[in-house]
């Protein structure tokens, strides 16, 4: 797979159990972390009614998807095991499933993956891009389910203890190749897979920045791109601003890579990426149309 397009899959149409999705606009996974330790909002969503009101102002202002996390994936993380992580998830994955909200599920563990898709999640979103538990593809492709692939080296404890690359984004794009080969052959269609570059893990501030601009060499892999810029060190590098205060950065990430292909956006702050997005899309849908109103 890797340096190869896949070409037997519409580059705009996503497979995720129980929804019809297109992604031929921008969309949002809005996110909602269930962990004590996450580095943005660790520790705010702890309670299931919290977390529950929480996914739904997310879909309020204009979340595609909602993704629950119960494993941080912050640098230097520890890992947790697969029935600690379920126990924070489990029920706010079934709330939010059973309100009829397309439910994202960022684990790289199959018996969690597997218990998730039993309680209604529709998208499973793996950082380990399948090399954690490469049977959590077997999962997606049984329950017909979304499946994230990103790319990331070792694992969050250990990933930033090496961000040097000679050719990153060719790197990146070959990794997701193959971690798309993985899933191929475990039984998921392309149609499924969607691919992350994973901003952030392993990667140095100027390795983000090089990322994000080379968004479009990623575009050959033939599926929909997802980036996650929302909030990271490295917009707080650049302007020298706590978690706090990224949202401008976050917001002039997400639209840089809206301009160079990606099409899915995964942010803590919905509300105003998404007027931000459908502003962009609009103006280029203008560019495109050739009309004025």
């Amino acid at each position: 797979m890797a340096g190869s397009t896949v070409v037997d899959a519409d580059p705009n149409a996503w497979t995720v159990r129980g929804f019809d999705v297109r992604v031929d606009r921008p969309l949002i996974l809005g996110v909602v972390n269930l962990t004590p330790d996450s580095f943005s909002d660790g520790g705010s969503y702890a309670d299931t009614d919290a977390a529950l009101a929480h996914g739904q102002r997310l879909v309020d202002d204009g979340a595609d998807l909602v993704d629950v996390g119960g494993e941080s994936t912050r640098p230097g993380a520890t890992a947790v095991d697969a029935t600690e992580e379920w126990s924070r998830i489990g029920p706010v994955v079934e709330g939010l499933a059973l309100r009829g909200i397309p439910v994202s599920i960022d684990t790289s563990k199959a018996d969690v993956a597997r218990r998730a898709v039993d309680n209604g999640a529709a998208v499973l979103n793996d950082v380990s891009g399948l090399r954690h538990d490469p049977s959590l593809a077997d999962v997606a492709a049984r329950a017909g389910s979304g499946l994230i692939v990103m790319h990331m080296r070792g694992t969050p404890r250990t990933m930033q203890n090496d961000v040097e690359y000679e050719d990153l984004v060719g790197e990146v794009r070959d990794a997701l190749g193959h971690s798309m080969q993985v899933a191929c052959d475990r039984g998921c269609s392309p149609e499924q897979i969607v691919v992350d570059p994973g901003i952030g893990f392993g990667k140095s501030t100027a390795g983000n920045l090089q990322l994000i601009a080379g968004t479009g060499r990623l575009l050959d892999l033939g599926r929909p791109i997802l980036v996650g810029p929302s909030r990271k060190s490295f917009i707080g590098a650049i302007l020298d601003v706590p978690v706090g205060e990224r949202l401008e950065g976050t917001i002039a990430a997400c639209l840089s890579a809206l301009a160079r292909g990606a099409r899915l956006f995964r942010v803590h702050d919905v509300l105003p990426v998404r007027r931000a997005l459908d502003v962009a899309w609009a103006i280029r849908n203008s560019e495109t149309s050739g009309t004025a109103t």
